[in-house]
């Protein structure tokens, strides 16, 4: 028995390792080693002297889209759209486990862990195998695709930080996303291209970009080249980027989905219907032609598109034949495998090439001459706010945790997963079906709600000098149609301001009541002035508004600290009126102190600066929204004519002066009004519009727009932000990469994303404009010296790209009605610090506002509130420079806390706030002190020193960047300082000790 004991043995390992061979647990090199691993050094083998083609299965899901997010997961709702996406994970999986050489790459994190949580042990074993040996490979692995146009780079930085964070506490570092798959969004910023750098990520694929754009690159060779994405951060954030050459769908007759009609690679009938060597012929000739465009011996090939994989198997078993066959007939000058994006990217840095670069972005998209992506720009303009609004709450919600001492919670993990959704591309973007809007802002409003909670907790432990006492904190959502329960029920309440930002600051505050005198208190008990403002008109006739208030209470919260808040006792005080009004017929033609503030008999606003050379004439338009067969939709500006109709002037003014604020009350008809109005000691005109419910009686859809007329010279030249970050130039009619050859869409061409701000810069380089947003919105210059905004659209009939329903948002039984905020901010650039300064701290102001908190205390006087509660509260122990800012402060795990500092000022945008600066955070909060800070990636899933992205040669005439260096000094006993460079972002996590 013992002389057959040894080959017994070694036939039982050789099984066993055949048996892992193919369940892809291993796998062999062509040395016939057992190698499967994740990352760069588990890709599949590439030929030197033949063209390998990377075939790259992959599903697009939507989260959201024609269906809501839970009819996509679960399969419901088939007669809208065959969409199931947790069968395209089980089956998936399923064929993973039957080959080795099978890959598959998944995205949208906010799926998968869905679908993860409704698994067994088993299977999360099985994943995490498919996922260690590379064969599953995450992707991008934000919580959602994010769109590039109307997103503020605060909420893809946060999504995309979640995501990550999912996916490294479940799976470990072989999830770790390396690559950005931006295949659906519809434009891209160049912003997008820097966080995606700054998070470690070595490339970018994406699909969408403009007709023209691509055809020159296509035959130019340059559809692979290296994004500069930031001329503030240089080098360290270009990214090789990659446009796909069939979008991201695959070859035409070689889709195996069940969703396709697309012939199976047909090797065993014998019938007479065999097809393989005919279809195998014609794959050749597509790959070829495909390889004639791009520069190396790789290509690679998108085998998928929207909710494929439902039947994995199918797809599967004609791409193995797919492989085998290619290879068998061309294997001589083919080499076909299964691959993945990053395997891709690694055999195009392997190449040693000379690539060509790009410093501008992908806006305005468009697929043909006459369709132009721009009017998702401003669609759903209610959901874009709610959404920004979203925001706002959520980063108080996390600074209050960190402040109150709260550990990370459910509820604040379902409101970051709530604002992950709506940056999908989908979503804020206004080009979802209407029932899939309602469903995302009913998710938005309980995630919301789940926040409301949490800061409400935390605000009664910070302020509470009783640990019994547990007052409420109410919140007041319907502000934007000047409604406020409690603090119209109320004749005595508190108003708490948090204050998110990093400084302090002292904003006009404005409540609606329904008394004629109030008097408030600041902490110290001293009254502080106010005023009453007739609720507008048009807005106590929105539709659906049900408030009791006829009057908005306006004050000065004086020294909000940061990080931080303060609380004023308020009293309705009877039979006393404050209300200061003034109308034209008491022979007031104006207002303004630092302005003079008209209205022309056109219903026109005349603005003017009384210490600068800046006049501008302020218009309400719309433009014809295009005929039957060729319209504007949620996707496509599309304007009959390329001059906007004047909004036809049928209403009324009225002036209102006071102490705090002058206002101007203007009705130019039935569906158009505004509120104009400048505030004492405020150098900015605040313009408050409200459109709606646009009517559309007349069969003609209209998209309203704002015009801000100047007498500034300009030439064709404006400037609009990237994302809420770097200004980006923009010249009407022309692009910086290739030659607008095709103007037939001379409006709808030369619309740009506005995400916080547009300016107009005179030639001369002395006065800047700029209009500074509470939204995403369009905007252009299309005449010298002017700025316009879109605010509205409703319109009659589908612009044929999938929505399958005109944009025609309806409420109350009517049309919608939008209402939002405008600064008017006019500069002189000879005071450059002061215009940066200035223009920074307002768009901060708009993004991140003051939280307004109610608690109703009948009958429970200043001194008593006083004596039970701390009425202010900073999180800060010292000032910081006034260059940074606090981007996030979060609860992080295991105690920790995870802490964002940007540096928010460009190289050239000012003197003194312009240069690099240092931070001191040893003494830096109130609260705690920190005990130890390790500095992450910008996505906080990589320590700062294990980043190894791919290096890439570029050719450039460009002068090589010269840039500080970033460093974290700990100094003299133990300080530790951080040095932060204009426009940079750096994160930490770290761990802190509570302060008694």
């Amino acid at each position: 028995m013992a002389m057959y004991t040894r080959p017994f043995s070694v036939l039982l390992v050789l099984c066993y390792l055949f048996t892992l061979i193919r369940t892809g647990i291993v796998r062999r090199t062509a040395e016939g080693t057992p190698d499967r691993t994740c990352g760069y050094t588990g890709c599949p083998k590439t030929h030197p002297e033949k063209l390998n083609v990377h075939l790259v299965p992959h599903s697009h899901d939507d989260v959201g889209w024609r269906k809501t997010i839970d009819q996509y997961f679960y399969g419901s709702r088939q007669e809208i759209q065959i969409a199931n996406v947790q069968s395209i994970i089980d089956t998936v999986i399923q064929a993973l486990r039957k080959d080795p050489e099978r890959r598959f790459i998944y995205v949208e994190t906010a799926y998968l862990w869905k679908w993860w949580n409704l698994q067994d042990a088993e299977v999360h074993d099985e994943v995490k195998t498919l996922i260690k040996e590379g064969r599953l490979e995450i992707i991008g692995g934000a919580w959602s695709m994010n769109d590039e146009a109307t997103t503020h780079y605060q909420c893809i930085i946060d999504q995309s930080t979640w995501g990550f964070r999912r996916l490294n506490d479940t799976f470990g570092e072989c999830a770790r996303p390396k690559i950005g798959w931006q295949i659906d969004s519809f434009g891209h910023s160049r912003e997008q291209a820097s966080l995606f750098a700054q998070f470690g990520f070595d490339a970018m694929f994406f699909a969408r970009l403009d007709w023209e754009d691509k055809e020159q690159r296509l035959k130019e060779k340059t559809a692979e080249f290296v994004w500069r994405a930031s001329p503030n951060l240089g080098e360290k954030v270009n990214l090789f980027s990659v446009a796909l050459y069939n979008h991201y769908s695959a070859p035409t007759g070689f889709c195996w989905d069940m969703l396709c009609e697309n012939l199976p690679l047909d090797d065993q009938s014998s019938n007479g219907t065999k097809n393989t060597e005919n279809k195998i012929n014609r794959f050749y000739n597509y790959v070829m032609r495909q390889a004639s465009h791009y520069q190396t011996n790789n290509i690679i090939l998108t085998m998928g598109d929207d909710f494929h994989y439902q039947q994995a198997e199918i797809y599967f078993s004609n791409m193995d034949k797919l492989i085998r066959y290619t290879n068998e007939l061309y294997g001589k000058e083919i080499n076909v495998f299964y691959s993945t994006p990053s395997c891709y990217a690694k055999s195009l840095n392997e190449a040693n090439k000379t690539w060509t670069t790009k410093s501008d972005d992908f806006f305005p998209y468009s697929h043909n001459e006459r369709s132009f992506w721009t009017g998702y720009y401003t669609s759903r303009p209610t959901l874009k706010h709610f959404e920004r609004l979203g925001n706002n709450l959520l980063q108080v919600v996390k600074q209050l945790s960190v402040m109150s001492h709260h550990p990370d919670s459910e509820n604040l993990q379902i409101f970051r997963e709530v604002m992950g959704v709506m940056q999908h591309h989908d979503a804020i973007t206004g080009t979802e079906k209407q029932h899939v809007a309602e469903d995302y802002a009913k998710f938005l409003h309980e995630g919301i709600t789940q926040g409301e909670a949490l800061a409400a907790k935390s605000l009664s432990q910070l302020s509470s000098k009783n640990e019994n006492t547990n007052e409420p904190f109410k919140t007041c959502l319907l502000l934007n149609i000047s409604a406020c329960d409690p603090s119209e029920a109320s004749s005595t309440f508190i108003v708490t301001l948090w204050n998110p930002q990093s400084h302090q600051d002292s904003p006009y505050i404005r409540l609606p009541v329904i008394g004629k005198g109030y008097v408030i208190r600041d902490p110290l008990g001293a009254e502080v002035p106010h005023q009453l403002i007739p609720v507008p008109v048009t807005v106590s006739k929105i539709p659906g508004r049900n408030s009791s208030a006829t009057r908005e209470l306006v004050f000065r919260a004086s020294g909000i600290p940061p990080l931080g808040y303060k609380s004023y006792h308020v009293t309705r005080r009877e039979g006393e009126n404050v209300l200061d009004e003034v109308t034209p017929e008491a022979d007031v033609t104006s207002i303004g102190v630092k302005h003079n503030i008209s209205v022309h008999d056109n219903g026109n606003v005349i603005i003017e600066w009384k210490n600068q050379d800046l006049r501008v004439i302020q218009s309400m338009n719309y433009y014809n929204g295009g005929k039957r067969y060729f319209s504007s939709g949620a996707y496509l500006f599309r304007p009959q004519n390329s001059s906007a109709y004047p909004c036809n002037y049928t209403g009324t003014y009225k002036f209102y002066r006071g102490s705090l604020v002058e206002e101007l009350h203007l009705t130019v008809n039935d569906y158009v009004s505004q509120v104009v109005r400048v505030y004492d000691g405020e150098e900015r005109v605040e313009v408050e519009w409200m459109v709606g419910p646009i009517p559309v009686d007349d069969e003609v859809a209209k998209e309203v727009i704002v015009k801000y007329s100047s007498n500034l010279v300009t030439k064709g030249n404006f400037y609009t932000d990237s994302n809420g970050r770097e200004m980006m130039k923009r010249v009407r009619n022309s692009r910086p990469t290739w030659n607008l050859s095709i103007l037939l869409e001379p409006v709808a061409s030369n619309y740009y994303p506005v995400t916080t701000r547009i300016s107009l810069l005179d030639e001369g380089g002395k006065m800047r404009l700029s209009i500074l947003n509470d939204r995403a919105q369009g905007g252009s210059s299309i005449n010298d010296g002017e700025l316009e905004l879109m605010l509205h659209r409703r319109l009659l009939r589908d612009d044929q790209l999938g929505v399958g329903e005109p944009l025609n948002e309806q409420a109350f039984g009517t049309g919608v009605v939008a209402r939002g905020i405008h600064y008017l901010v006019g500069s002189n650039m000879e005071e450059r610090d002061d215009a940066a300064g200035k223009e920074k701290t307002l768009m901060k102001n708009l993004a991140l506002k003051p939280w307004v908190f109610i608690t109703p205390v009948e009958n429970v006087v200043f001194e008593d509130w006083k004596k039970d509660h701390q009425m202010e509260f900073s999180g800060l122990n010292s000032r910081l420079p006034p260059s940074v800012h606090i981007l996030t402060l979060e609860p992080w795990k295991d105690g920790q806390i995870l802490l964002r500092l940007e540096h928010i000022f460009e190289i050239d945008e000012a003197t003194e706030l312009s240069k690099s600066v240092q931070v001191n955070l040893t003494d830096l909060f109130a609260y705690f002190t920190i005990k130890e800070v390790r500095e992450t990636t910008l996505g906080a899933n990589q320590w700062i020193e294990d980043m190894r992205r791919l290096k890439w040669v570029i050719q450039s005439n460009e002068v090589p960047d010269q840039l500080q260096e970033s460093v974290t000094l700990p100094v003299n006993n133990g300080t530790i300082a951080i040095l932060l460079n204009p426009m940079e972002i750096r994160t930490f996590i770290i761990s802190i000790e509570q302060k008694s």
